[in-house]
């Protein structure tokens, strides 16, 4: 069973998607919050993620991050880690005050880009008893390692402000491939190549997820997800990966980065974007999932 609500971050409404499980009696129950890849919508891998943990006798919230989707904030489709990250803390406090929740068993997973939102989010916020990740990505670790590349987004970050502040509207960008050349010409293997068979087919397309954002890069390029993950423990941290996913490296960074109570684990012969939507390994996540969950928010 799923019902619409929304919720308040930062006075900003974010609209969600609550996910009772299947035999829900009124008592309360372990939750956990799902946050969407960047670009993306609830409607997308969150909410498959989200229903899946219902069917294993979680409740589930999937949102979407404000300025994006179903919520409020301008400009839209901004892409702010920070206030991402207060989204989660956001969606727990929510989850808190539901009386279809037990406050003191709850968790919560990111997909790709709230991969790094979430465990930022929970080294802070005590509330989050465990944490979990899917194809998590660093943002700023994956568009600005290299220094020409930081220069150049960094230089045209400072001509946007100017222009937004000129004209009074923000400058969108591109973050997927348009078109399956486009998607084509990338390394075989990229994550962004990868996008175009997920966002821009009926696999995963959605009319709120178009793949135009406004992406702040100076405000990404100050982002340190994982820095401070060692303050997750005792608290446990799960990160699921594909054993073919060249965006592994940022699941191994986060999980050296927290220590002893850190798990990687790899599914085998997935990619990054196969752990969005194909059954075969969606199925071993969302077991891995409720195994942990099932743990660890006794």
């Amino acid at each position: 069973m799923r019902t619409s609500v929304t919720f308040k971050s930062n006075h900003l409404t974010l609209a969600g998607m609550l996910y009772l499980p299947d035999d829900y009696d009124g008592s309360p129950r372990a939750a956990v919050v799902v946050g969407h890849p960047a670009g993306g919508v609830k409607e997308q891998t969150a909410g498959r993620y989200a229903e899946e943990l219902s069917h294993k006798g979680f409740v589930a919230l999937a949102y979407d991050a404000a300025y994006q989707g179903e919520s409020g904030g301008e400009p839209r489709g901004l892409e702010d880690p920070f206030q991402r990250a207060e989204d989660v803390r956001a969606a727990v406090s929510f989850l808190s005050t539901r009386s279809e929740v037990d406050p003191q068993r709850i968790g919560a997973l990111g997909i790709c880009a709230s991969g790094a939102y979430v465990p930022y989010a929970a080294q802070t916020d005590r509330r989050i008893r465990a944490v979990a990740t899917v194809s998590a990505v660093d943002p700023g670790a994956e568009l600005l390692a290299e220094p020409a590349v930081r220069d150049h987004l960094l230089d045209q970050a400072a001509v946007f402000r100017t222009l937004e502040a000129r004209e009074g509207s923000a400058y969108a960008t591109n973050l997927l491939p348009s078109t399956q050349a486009e998607a084509d010409a990338l390394p075989a293997g990229s994550m962004f190549g990868q996008s175009y068979g997920y966002y821009r087919t009926p696999i995963g397309q959605h009319p709120r997820s178009s793949g135009w954002g406004v992406a702040r890069f100076d405000l990404v390029a100050q982002f340190e997800p994982y820095r401070n993950n060692g303050w997750l423990a005792p608290r446990p941290l799960l990160m699921i990966v594909g054993s073919e996913a060249d965006t592994r490296v940022f699941s191994e960074d986060g999980v050296a980065r927290a220590g002893d109570t850190a798990e990687l684990f790899d599914i085998t012969g997935a990619t990054h974007f196969d752990l969005y939507h194909r059954d075969e390994y969606v199925s071993q996540a969302v077991d891995q999932l409720a195994d942990f969950y099932g743990a660890h928010l006794k």
